[in-house]
């Protein structure tokens, strides 16, 4: 399956392979959603808590406008699922197998009037 648009992500269960034209045609897309929402809640799905907090500081890092508190206390087992809220800055982890692997991040509005869109699952290091 070719990936050059955001919604072809939509039925997988686990982040594909992305070569560097789809990240970037990908990025491009997906910022226009961030730069246009409200808030984001950032999903990941990973093999340990150790990548998915990675993955989760690396959109930290790439967007300054998007930060999160007590992530260094945060640890759960084997595979988990994160869930970050940057309206609310509240991270909670959890141990849950059997999931795929990525971010998956949804655009929230503060209108009731817009519906929130949810994308991915992008790769653990995309925004790296």
């Amino acid at each position: 399956m070719e990936i050059n648009k955001l919604i072809d992500l939509n039925n997988l269960r686990t982040a594909p392979q992305l070569n560097k034209r789809q990240e970037k045609k990908l990025l491009e897309e997906l910022e226009a959603n961030i730069f246009h929402a409200d808030w984001i809640t950032i999903g990941i799905m990973a093999p340990c808590d150790n990548k998915a907090i990675k993955a989760l500081q690396s959109i930290s890092k790439k967007y300054s406008s998007i930060k999160f508190g007590n992530i260094g206390s945060l640890h759960a087992d084997g595979g988990v699922f994160l869930k970050a809220n940057q309206k609310t800055s509240n991270v909670f982890i959890r141990s849950e197998n059997g999931l795929g692997e990525g971010i998956l991040i949804t655009c929230q509005y503060d209108e009731g009037a817009k519906e929130s869109n949810t994308f991915g699952p992008l790769p653990l290091d995309f925004f790296t």
